[in-house]
């Protein structure tokens, strides 16, 4: 991504009239296979997040419903967002296109709304470029061996190599993140990830979650 495409920082709230205190912005990623969509089905039940929905280039699955699921662009229709700056972050992954829609964000936490963004890796360090005040999360499998098997239950074998090589790649950026969990038992975890929601200023400050 050239300096042009990056993306600006978001936007402050109002200092005029009365203030609402502004929401805080989650951001989740870890290597794919490691349990974030079952872990966000179990926070979003916990805790009054909005979670951000994503714009991608990739063809909806059976059952995926534009603007719930996704947000279904053409390469043109994508290409016209990164020159508007209307995403937050975008990535490619698997020779697809992936977004953070910037908007719907800044109107959330304008509100006073937690918001909760799954995204790549890749785009996180995106997001920290222009958002440091941000929460991150980074959640990692006990294992690789245990990330390879999790992904062979599910299915999702194509690329094996490639996608534990860049699984490795990914978990040597935790460090990155303020907060680690490792998504071995999922009461844990959630429990563990709810520890971070719940303080105060879920400042970054604090000790990551065991």
């Amino acid at each position: 991504m050239t300096d042009s495409d990056k993306p600006s920082s978001i936007s402050s709230p109002d200092d005029a009239g009365e203030r609402v205190a502004r929401g805080r912005l989650f951001v989740f990623a870890g290597p794919s296979g490691v349990g974030k969509d079952t872990l966000i089905r179990e926070l979003v039940g916990r805790w009054p997040f909005y979670l951000s929905v994503s714009a991608t280039t990739r063809q909806p699955r059976p059952g995926e419903v534009d603007g719930r699921d996704y947000i279904f662009l053409t390469d043109e229709e994508f290409t016209t967002w990164v020159e508007e700056e209307r995403f937050l972050e975008w990535a490619r992954f698997s020779d697809h296109r992936y977004g953070t829609p910037r908007e719907a964000v800044e109107q959330q936490l304008a509100a006073g709304v937690d918001v909760l963004v799954e995204i790549e890796v890749q785009g996180a360090m995106q997001v920290k470029a222009v958002a440091p005040e941000a929460i991150f999360i980074f959640v990692e499998p006990p294992s690789l061996e245990e990330l390879e098997a999790r992904l062979v239950r599910r299915g999702d074998t194509d690329d094996m190599e490639a996608r534990l090589e860049r699984a490795r790649v990914e978990m040597e950026m935790a460090d990155e993140f303020d907060h680690r969990v490792v998504n071995e038992v999922l009461s844990d975890a959630v429990a563990g990830l709810l520890s971070v929601v719940a303080r105060p200023e879920g400042s970054q400050n604090d000790q990551p979650a065991d």
